[in-house]
């Protein structure tokens, strides 16, 4: 079993209790990352379902490992509260809201994408996105990339991937590049290794069902087998964040499947960004405009399965991942890899645009805003405002 959860038994919420907890917070979970410290100010401030330092643990893995991070946070908490069966009504609850609304959102995209207004908007959303995108670059650049070797990562990761080189074979080679360039952490700095017991059961119950799952799909739709193990490829390699899958959804779902054009990728991403919810929400988008309702549910599911069962699963063994040598040089290179390959998609985004003055204006404010320490959500409302005056005047 996990470790017991600081709480007392009659401290403990239910199962439901823990899903309209989350769902509710869903509905406002702008801005991925940033809602970490509104899911510990309800489950350690508000609740006292756990402890602080408790938490904080577990934020330190939930950054170590791929995936959404929000999204791998809220597992964490429900997974320390009441074991696996909470991780799952804390995921599931926190991720419905924008599941549903970008579902609701990609059928509307569907039929009104080619009127004028919606063009508008896209093009502003689009250029809103380059924004974003190379925002999160040299964010993650500033904080990432310190010493020679990290550049020299992120060079090679840049590169190659721009050349069209498959992304995984990216993070293999940087992962390979970290073992062989970086330092040994500082033995002083390690965690010791405790023994800490298996995950539970209901882990491998899980795990069996999600590999039923795509057996299943393997056999009865084909198709949608691709669609779900590319989505989960990605989810796998994942590492930093949500916007580290970025860069490898755009390789899948636009170079190497066409499943989308780069603007209706773009226009997915913008989707993403104006829902609740981590920005991988654009599997949902793709899923949906590749094979219809089914598709939606199917990415989505394959987006997030893998994060979350490498929560629950490697949760047991935090002090031995934490200091793992080997792990930590290969966590860091490829580390340094994603801010080559943030700055690739960057790019190879900025190409799909077709620039003119509004579009421009529209990115040079939201990339100076961001820098100046603006809130996404808010930046993306005033863009999409300016855009939907600027069209009703011209027209």
């Amino acid at each position: 079993m996990v470790n017991p959860p600081p709480t007392s038994a009659s401290q403990q919420p239910s199962l439901g209790s823990l899903f309209f907890s989350f769902f509710r917070l869903g509905l406002t979970a702008f801005g991925g990352p940033a809602m970490v410290p509104y899911i510990r100010k309800m489950a350690v401030n508000e609740k006292g379902w756990l402890d602080g330092t408790v938490f904080d643990e577990g934020v330190a893995l939930c950054q170590a490992i791929p995936g959404a991070t929000a999204m791998q946070v809220t597992a964490y908490t429900g997974l320390r509260i009441r074991g696996v069966a909470g991780a799952l009504a804390t995921f599931v609850g926190f991720g419905l809201p924008a599941f549903i609304l970008m579902m609701v959102l990609s059928a509307v995209y569907v039929s009104t994408a080619n009127l004028p207004p919606a063009k508008a908007l896209f093009l502003a959303l689009q250029a809103i996105v380059v924004a974003l995108v190379a925002y999160a670059t040299v964010s993650f650049g500033k904080t990432s990339l310190r010493q020679w070797f990290s550049f020299v990562i992120a060079g090679i990761a840049a590169v190659l991937f721009i050349v069209g080189i498959n992304p995984i074979i990216v993070i293999f080679l940087a992962a390979l590049l970290g073992i062989a360039l970086l330092p040994a952490p500082d033995k002083k700095q390690e965690a010791p290794v405790t023994a800490l017991p298996r995950p539970e059961t209901s882990f491998f119950i899980l795990l069996a069902g999600a590999c039923i799952f795509f057996v299943l799909l393997y056999f009865l739709e084909p198709d949608l087998f691709t669609l779900a193990a590319t989505m989960a490829r990605v989810d796998l390699f994942a590492f930093g964040g949500g916007f580290a899958s970025l860069p490898l959804m755009f390789q899948e779902v636009v170079v190497v499947h066409s499943w989308l054009s780069s603007t209706a990728f773009i226009n997915g991403l913008a989707l993403g960004q104006v829902t609740p919810g981590p920005i991988v929400i654009t599997a949902t988008f793709v899923g949906f405009l590749a094979y219809g309702f089914w598709g939606g549910v199917v990415a989505t599911i394959a987006i997030f399965t893998p994060s979350f069962l490498v929560v629950i699963g490697t949760v047991p063994y935090y002090d031995w991942l934490h200091s793992s040598q080997l792990y930590q040089k290969m966590f860091q290179g490829i580390l340094f890899s994603f801010v080559g390959l943030l700055l690739s998609v960057t790019i190879k985004l900025a190409l799909a645009v077709p620039w003119s003055w509004l579009p421009g204006l529209l990115a040079a404010g939201t990339f100076v805003s961001l820098l100046l320490g603006a809130e996404i959500l808010w930046v993306v409302v005033a863009g999409v405002g300016i855009a939907a005056g600027v069209f009703v005047f011209v027209h």
